[in-house]
């Protein structure tokens, strides 16, 4: 069995937005198919993951992603954002986790946790005066994983994926 130990947090380059690509239409897929229609599905992931828009998101500077790698294998990502690519305007200085997914099978082996943790470790490095992110409430295993690390709800935010 694989410890955390044995995961590497590393930053998502420009070369690797195939792999950013696949990690992010699997973990979509595995969160959302089964709340979603077929057809709502094929055109979020055509437009949320299109190679133009991941390559517009990594070449923002108020965003950047990171794989959770283990033996060469992208089992999770994330992306934060400041500034005005947060994806609402909750506070300039804030930092927003607008992802932060794990592929099914590494879930509850800490891949989250390391993730969560390089999300702390930035917002202190960039003196955020909170962090903050959108969470879907039909989701309960990312609610429950999110209340444990001491955020609370603010207030609901709809999500659609057609």
């Amino acid at each position: 069995m694989n410890t955390h130990t044995d995961i590497a947090i590393t930053q998502v380059k420009l070369t690797d937005i195939d792999l950013l690509q696949q990690i992010g239409k699997a973990t979509f897929i595995q969160t959302f198919s089964d709340t979603n229609t077929e057809e709502n599905m094929k055109t979020y992931l055509a437009e949320g993951f299109s190679k133009e828009k991941l390559l517009s998101e990594l070449c923002d500077n108020e965003s950047e992603f990171y794989f959770a790698v283990l033996k060469n294998d992208v089992i999770g990502y994330l992306k934060v954002n400041t500034g005005q690519a947060q994806t609402e305007q909750q506070c300039p200085q804030a930092l927003e986790i607008e992802r932060i997914y794990v592929l099914q099978e590494f879930q509850g082996r800490k891949v989250g946790q390391l993730l969560f943790e390089k999300a702390l470790a930035l917002a202190q490095i960039k003196a955020a005066s909170f962090i903050w992110l959108g969470v879907w409430e039909k989701k309960l295993a990312g609610n429950q994983f999110l209340s444990e690390k001491w955020f609370c709800r603010i207030r609901p935010a709809y999500f659609s994926t057609g």
